[in-house]
Order: structure tokens, then C-alpha cells, then sequence
């Protein structure tokens, strides 16, 4: 008889940890397949990846997804303050990959050298106080273009965030890429530093990730698809949708904003010229 129990207890665990698909968590926390992506690219849950790039969820990113949920309709808290009362609480929230940047220290110290407050830097940005808080403290990342607009307030750009100031290799392999991540959604691999004519990146972009709103700087810009499938609008109207071997030149002046609208992750051998991003 216990013999039974327990084979019973076991098969019914068995079945409760087995991994979970996007459509299915959407159905259990009430939420479309939309928003689970945007709360994903918070960084609240990371599913796991098959080889063939579906998503897998656990029982914990569930339950990690309904108090998040909750805190929002219940309690009326932006994404920003629900990551800080999760982290408060003890529930793991997560972290950046152990070799990527964190932009947010970066502003802290440029913030606190200039003696201005969080307030201030909010008026100045459109950013709100609650985010720019999170962000410093590590809890919280930011879109590129989010970033973009802080970093233009602090007179620096985006590349001063992969702290690429030693001298310059002419090889760099794999396992010593500078590493930023924006977002969970978005990965900037830096290939090489040091230079004064080009700045060359590994995008990884996983699906629905993007820049978020649109964003510009000086200079020209050439992006390569490696693999994937690529959305990019130019000056708010012009649309290029775009697949692996395909390639794209602008001006960085005109506003742009991108996604990977594909169901795989996307990389992109991505060019700024000059290293102004």
C-alpha cells in the first residue's frame, strides 16, 4: 500500500514539474502570449530553450508570474517597483549572464559625481524616478533606446558601458567579447575595441525582443543577418523585414527601431561607424 502511495505521490510531482509552453502559462496566469514575452523581457522569468528554440517554463516562472500580475492589478505598481518588492521578498529575480554589464553602476557613479538627484535626472530624461532607481541598483534593465536617452543626458554613449578602454587586441576570440545585455531579449557582443573608425557588435536578439522605441545618433550604421528573421522601421514609416543573408545600410541619424519578430533567436554582425553608438 505505501509502495503505491508513493509511486502515486511521485507520478503526480512528475507531472506538476514537467516543462510548460508559452500558450499553456499564458492560459494559467490569465494573460496573452504578448505579454508574457514583455514580462519575460523584464527579466522577471527566462524559459529555458530547446534545440529547436520553443520556450519551456517551470513551475516557479509560474508562480513568479502571478505575483508579479497580482502587484500590478491589485496594487497598481510599475515594473520597476514590482521587481524591487519581489527581490525584497526573496524571490529570485534574473540576473544578468556573470560577463555582461551593467549599465545602471555606471549611471549611479555619473549621477552622484555631478551631485544630482534621481529627480533630476528623471525631469531631464522622461524617465521615471522609480525606473532610474531599479536600474542603478542592478534590479531593473533597460531598452537600448531607453539607455540611448540616458547615456545622450550624461554626454557618454552606449559603448562606454562595455568598459573597453584598455588597449585595443587584433584578435579577440569568442570567450573574451566585451558582453552587454540591454534587455534579457537583447545581447550586444562587442568584437572589437579601441579603434576610431568602427565599432563592431554580435547582436543577439531573441524572439520579441527589440530596441523598443525608436532612437538616433551621428554617424552610419551596416547590420548583417546571420540568422533569423530581422524587423527594422526607418524614420517611423519605412519598414525592411529582413532574413539570414540579408543586409541593410543607413544613416544613424534617422530614427530607427527594430525587433526580431521570428520564433528563433536572430544575430546580427552589426556596424557603427564612427564608435559613437
Amino acid at each position: 500500500m505505501s509502495s503505491r502511495n508513493n509511486s502515486s505521490t511521485k507520478s503526480r510531482k512528475q507531472a506538476k514539474e514537467r516543462p510548460l509552453r508559452i500558450g499553456e502559462v499564458a492560459h494559467r496566469v490569465g494573460i496573452s502570449s504578448s505579454a508574457l514575452r514583455a514580462w519575460e523581457a523584464l527579466g522577471l522569468v527566462v524559459p529555458r530553450r530547446t534545440q529547436s528554440r520553443y520556450r519551456e517554463y517551470s513551475e516557479s516562472d509560474v508562480r513568479m508570474l502571478r505575483r508579479a500580475i497580482f502587484l500590478r492589478r491589485a496594487r497598481g505598481l510599475n515594473p520597476a517597483a514590482i521587481v524591487h518588492v519581489l527581490k525584497r521578498q526573496g524571490l529570485a529575480v534574473t540576473p544578468p549572464p556573470d560577463n555582461a554589464r551593467v549599465p545602471g553602476q555606471r549611471f549611479r557613479r555619473l549621477r552622484t559625481r555631478r551631485g544630482l538627484s534621481l529627480a533630476q535626472v528623471a525631469r531631464a530624461t522622461g524617465v521615471s524616478v522609480g525606473f532610474l532607481s531599479a536600474l542603478e541598483r542592478g534590479q531593473m534593465r533597460s531598452s537600448i533606446a531607453t539607455l540611448r536617452r540616458i547615456a545622450r543626458f550624461y554626454r557618454t554613449n552606449i559603448l562606454s558601458f562595455f568598459e573597453a578602454a584598455e588597449e585595443n587586441p587584433r584578435l579577440v576570440r569568442p570567450a573574451q567579447r566585451k558582453i552587454l545585455e540591454t534587455t534579457p531579449g537583447v545581447r550586444m557582443e562587442l568584437l572589437a575595441w579601441g579603434h576610431t573608425a568602427m565599432e563592431p557588435h554580435l547582436f543577439r536578439v531573441r524572439p520579441g525582443g527589440g530596441s523598443g522605441e525608436s532612437y538616433a545618433h551621428e554617424g552610419e550604421e551596416f547590420l548583417h543577418v546571420l540568422r533569423g528573421d530581422f524587423e527594422i522601421w526607418l524614420n517611423g514609416g519605412e519598414h525592411y523585414r529582413l532574413r539570414r543573408g540579408d543586409s541593410l545600410y543607413f544613416e544613424s541619424s534617422t530614427p530607427h527601431r527594430w525587433k526580431n519578430p521570428g520564433r528563433s533567436e536572430t544575430w546580427l554582425l552589426w556596424i557603427n561607424t564612427p564608435p559613437t553608438f
